[in-house]
């Protein structure tokens, strides 16, 4: 029964739809400093690729605005080469990518510069849009943990190999923020409702789970990614079908163990299509009651962790992504992230952050505390098009159109 559910899943599992500062005080001289900048990304030349290698692993790979910035500027110097038939990505490490360096914009708010962390947010947004429209074939390695805006840069990708060490989540609504970075794009389009439940749980994901649910395109045992990466680095085509082949060789057919939430599908489903935050709660206790499964307490204890007003901000969000392409998404994740840094409506992002990451007392006081408190014009605010003297995000799609 367990195998015929699994089936299911799987069956309706579709593509994703993508084509296919760090802040330093030195007294070093500007080009010292430009030299330890371009060490956070890496390059690796091989024969008719390139290989872009994220190195702050003492922070997991965690992104900074230089990063980003220079993510960029090779993706697309990459593109426009003919010299280069595809591109690839990995971290240095134990990770992948921890996401965003929220603590440098943490520090960043609290020193009144809130327009670094627009400008952070447009660099890596763009990014995101550039990579889920690029032209040529790219892969990346999700070695490790892969979290928030690691995923960001690497989904849209038209190979995402994981491994035995990927983990994966989405932990935004825990420290007071939204799942961003074309999370609203990829995670609308999971089966069922595994998004939602992703978004508002903030719950880990193994490699094999993500291969499961389509996030990811192709799993190799760890031991394996140097033969893995030999072979493409070896490779003289920018045929995809060739890369695709190359990465099967060293892939492995795996299914997830009797433990996996997959296999929760059908109460996943029935908890979290519930039309808002309050009766997916009510779901989820009356199916506790129910069936006395402990998943259920687990799912809810982590819900009411997090903000409630990211809650419903990153539930709306999730559910408008469905029916959109990944432009979009971006423009509208970027007008809630903008409101968030900019404590429009609540204090909510700093303060998660203070509590999990900086203080580390895990108790964060959020304003609205409670879900009833949330309005629903306190939800739209971060919704609506920004005012005439902030500027929206601007996206390069008269000459990159995206996808459904």
């Amino acid at each position: 029964m367990r195998i015929h559910k699994l089936k299911v899943l799987l069956s309706l599992t579709k593509p994703l739809g993508f084509n296919h500062y760090y802040r330093h005080f030195s007294a070093l001289p500007s080009y010292a400093q430009v030299d330890y900048l371009q060490e956070q990304v890496l390059v690796e030349g091989r024969v008719k690729s390139r290989a872009a290698i994220l190195n702050r692993p003492s922070a997991l790979n965690a992104l900074t605005p230089s990063m980003a910035g220079r993510l960029s500027r090779l993706y697309e110097s990459w593109e426009e080469s003919s010299d280069i038939g595809f591109v690839m990505m990995k971290g240095n490490g134990r990770a992948f990518c921890s996401g965003a360096d929220v603590v440098t914009l943490y520090e960043l708010i609290n020193e009144g510069k809130v327009e670094e962390c627009k400008k952070f947010f447009q660099t890596l947004y763009k990014f995101v849009y550039l990579l889920g429209t690029y032209l040529k074939p790219n892969v990346a390695i999700l070695d490790g943990v892969t979290m928030g805006s690691g995923a960001g840069i690497s989904l849209p990708g038209m190979f995402r190999v994981v491994t035995d060490r990927t983990v994966y989540s989405n932990p935004e609504a825990q420290i007071g923020f939204h799942p961003d970075a074309g999370a609203s794009y990829y995670l609308s389009r999971l089966p069922g409702y595994i998004g939602e439940y992703l978004a508002l749980t903030g719950e880990k994901l193994n490699g094999v789970e993500m291969i499961a649910c389509g996030l990811a395109t192709h799993y190799s045992l760890k031991e394996r990614l140097p033969w893995m990466e030999e072979r493409l680095g070896k490779l003289i085509t920018d045929d995809r079908l060739v890369i695709e082949n190359s990465l099967a060789q060293y892939g492995d057919l795996v299914y997830p163990d009797k433990r996996s939430i997959l296999h929760k599908f059908e109460k996943i489903d029935k908890c979290f299509s519930q039309d808002t935050v309050e009766e997916i709660i009510e779901a989820l206790e009356r199916e506790a009651a129910e069936s006395h499964d402990e998943w259920c307490n687990t799912a809810l204890n982590k819900i009411k962790e997090a903000s409630p007003l990211s809650l419903k901000v990153a539930l709306k969000s999730i559910r408008e992504g469905r029916f959109q392409p990944l432009d979009q998404c971006l423009v509208r994740e970027y007008r809630i992230s903008v409101n968030w840094v900019s404590k429009r409506m609540s204090d909510d992002f700093c303060e998660g952050i203070r509590a999990r990451l900086v203080d580390k007392d895990f108790a964060p006081k959020w304003g609205p505390t409670r879900l009833e408190e949330v309005t629903t014009d306190m939800i739209d605010c971060f919704f609506i098009p920004l005012d005439e003297l902030e500027p929206e995000l601007n996206l390069a799609t008269a000459i990159r159109e995206p996808s459904m």
